[in-house]
């Protein structure tokens, strides 16, 4: 998919060096944007393998969302993309999924004054009973979206947010992916995604297919064609390793982005790998694959391959199971391993 490439070739042609909190350094870049036509194909990528556990993880964890659960427990048994921000329990201090479908309300004396919320008998409100026996109101975000595409799909308002400002301040890790817009035009529906942070490497894939599963569903669930999938990632970056070798990049980057520039042939992409390989110090011991870049300059070499189809069963969104959604003429080429930094 030449518009994931161009975001790669975009970090890392015009990024700049940038440490964080995970210790791995980055090259990041501000705003990353473009829009995928779906009616196209699923925008799986092809320039690495993402089939087999790799698509596994990603359709239990889009289910995972839709659940609205707040603890990785089911999801464990599938995949350890959450394990390393739970806790024993496999609770987790935010969720996507949690606040999609059950938002917090808050009760009629924490309101501010002059605000307006629904009441206990609206029909996107749930009263749940705590474990300390008191009760909570939530909203089904998912569920707004549903019965709005249904009632008054030109509606401007289709919006489903993950975020809470005081949770995301001391969350372990606060939603990366932070909210989506649906948004019916000419009969097609399309689905907006913004980030504030992108792993562009490993996570920005995931999100691509993710969302465009979720776009896939609910458009054959409410009697739309699907449409496009617009995505902004506020600090879309590159993992680029620890210690001296994320360091490297911080003196070097200029060079590489010189020899980017130069780059006239998709085998140029491989020359610069080349280049880095040989110049840049070796990874340490035990931390290889936390330099994202080599295998991101060898994904820039490839040529992508046609997308492949997706095929969901006809059922509610609430009852779909793993089995009910396939993938079908799916070719890529080989895998490429990054590390997670966490």
């Amino acid at each position: 998919m030449q518009q994931y490439l161009d975001l790669v070739d975009d970090a890392l042609s015009t990024g700049t060096y940038k440490p964080n909190r995970t210790g791995v350094d980055t090259i990041a870049t501000f705003s990353g944007q473009y829009t995928i036509d779906l009616a196209e194909g699923f925008p799986l990528l092809t320039t690495k393998k993402m089939d087999g556990y790799r698509w596994n993880s990603l359709i239990h964890e889009v289910l995972w969302y839709l659940s609205g659960e707040e603890h990785i427990r089911n999801l464990r048994e599938e995949t350890k993309i959450w394990d390393a921000w739970a806790d024993e329990e496999g609770k987790l201090d935010t969720a996507y999924g949690r606040f999609w479908r059950r938002y917090p309300v808050p009760d009629d004396d924490a309101a501010l004054p002059g605000e307006t919320w629904p009441d206990d008998a609206h029909r996107w409100v749930t009263v749940e009973e705590a474990d300390d026996g008191t009760e909570r109101r939530t909203f089904d975000q998912i569920g707004y979206v549903l019965d709005t595409l249904e009632e008054d799909p030109h509606s401007r308002r289709m919006v489903v947010n993950a975020w809470h400002p005081a949770n995301a301040a001391v969350s372990t890790l606060p939603p990366c992916h932070y909210t989506f817009v649906v948004n019916v035009q000419d009969g097609r529906l399309n689905l907006h995604l913004t980030q504030r942070s992108g792993d562009i490497a490993l996570g920005v894939p995931f999100n691509i297919a993710a969302y465009a599963l979720l776009a896939n569903a609910l458009a054959q669930q409410t009697g739309f064609e699907v449409g496009e999938f617009g995505h902004t990632v506020v600090d879309a970056h590159v993992y680029c390793g620890r210690g001296d070798r994320g360091k490297w990049y911080a003196n070097n980057l200029r060079y590489v982005q010189e020899r980017l520039a130069n780059v006239d042939s998709k085998e140029g992409y491989l020359d610069v790998k080349s280049w880095v390989e040989r110049t840049a110090p070796d990874e340490p011991n035990g931390q290889e694959g936390y330099d994202h870049v080599p295998g991101l300059l060898e994904q820039l070499s490839r040529t992508p391959r046609d997308r492949p189809r997706i095929e969901i069963a006809d059922e509610p969104l609430d009852e779909l199971t793993y089995d009910d959604v396939e993938l079908v003429d799916y070719d890529s080429a080989d895998g490429i391993s990054f590390a997670v930094a966490e």
